[in-house]
């Protein structure tokens, strides 16, 4: 019972502010058009940097701002409007991880950590792990697409013709947005009580403990982290590890977002592996050089 009051909290406290009002606002983006905006404004840098098509930069962009498991429901919603095919939204998935700066800088940081600088720190390591993730995989389904000068007067045009219904689009959007967020908190509450009863029926130490549960539930493992009494090098090294993998919580819920298409998982499972190992590298090599500094 506590277990579940507990993930039901921080559902309402954390996820339903963090992400409800960013899925309403993307969704009514995606219908008026600024898709189109952003992707002749971005299309020359994600082709340069990731070899992708420019409609993935609605989502690098979105997803920096509200994290995961929202890219994968941008990936959907330009899947089902075809603007990008399975291998696309396959290679945009590998890239688009990024947890959610609020969350990191204020929940991680300040209430987990007890340190707001070290919550830059973590930041930009994460973010600048996912970015070398996408320039890895660059040749992973090249875009064939041919790129032609930006023209942005000739977009605003073109989206300025468009004939949406607003009512019937936020409707939409808020029959949607909740139906995720209610799969969101299905997938947290059933992690969060295996890793209850694992915790009760295994003798793990404290330090195995949080490490297990950080791959299983990213919120539960960073809780245990903080209390650990390891220096706080050490704890960065290990919460960086865990965000930039995502918790197989948060890999059930891209999943269960994406069941109906085509996108596949594996390429994701192997970028956030990489992620999470190369994020853990890059955070003991500037730890140092960042409070030195």
């Amino acid at each position: 019972m506590n277990c579940v009051l507990y993930s039901f909290d921080i559902w309402k406290n954390n996820i339903i502010p963090a992400l409800f009002p960013v899925f309403i606002i993307s969704d009514l983006l995606i219908n008026y058009g600024f898709v189109e905006l952003i992707s002749e404004v971005f299309k020359p840098l994600m082709y340069f940097l990731f070899r992708s098509s420019k409609s993935s930069s609605f989502v690098f962009i979105m997803s920096i701002i509200s994290g995961i498991p929202s890219n994968a429901k941008y990936i959907l919603d330009l899947y089902n409007k075809g603007l990008i095919d399975s291998y696309e939204g396959s290679k945009i998935l590998m890239f688009t991880h990024f947890s959610n700066p609020l969350f990191i800088l204020g929940t991680l940081s300040i209430s987990f950590l007890n340190n707001k600088d070290v919550g830059f720190l973590i930041l930009y390591v994460h973010y600048i792990t996912n970015i070398i993730i996408g320039v890895l995989f660059r040749f992973y389904h090249p875009t064939k697409e041919e790129y032609s000068k930006v023209n942005i007067k000739k977009v605003i045009i073109e989206i300025s013709k468009k004939n949406v219904n607003f009512i019937n689009v936020l409707i939409n959007s808020l029959i949607k947005s909740i139906n995720t967020l209610l799969l969101i908190f299905g997938i947290i509450t059933f992690f969060l009580i295996i890793t209850t009863i694992i915790d009760y029926n295994l003798n793990f130490t404290m330090y195995y403990q949080s490490i297990f549960n950080g791959v299983i539930e990213i919120t539960q493992g960073l809780k245990y982290i903080s209390i650990l009494d390891i220096p706080l090098k050490l704890k960065c090294i290990l919460s960086t590890f865990i965000i930039s993998f995502g918790g197989l919580s948060g890999h059930m819920q891209v999943m269960g977002i994406l069941k109906d298409t085509n996108i596949k998982y594996y390429p994701y499972l192997l970028a956030r592996l990489l992620h999470a190992i190369i994020s853990s590298i890059i955070m003991n090599l500037t730890f140092d050089l960042y409070f030195s500094i």
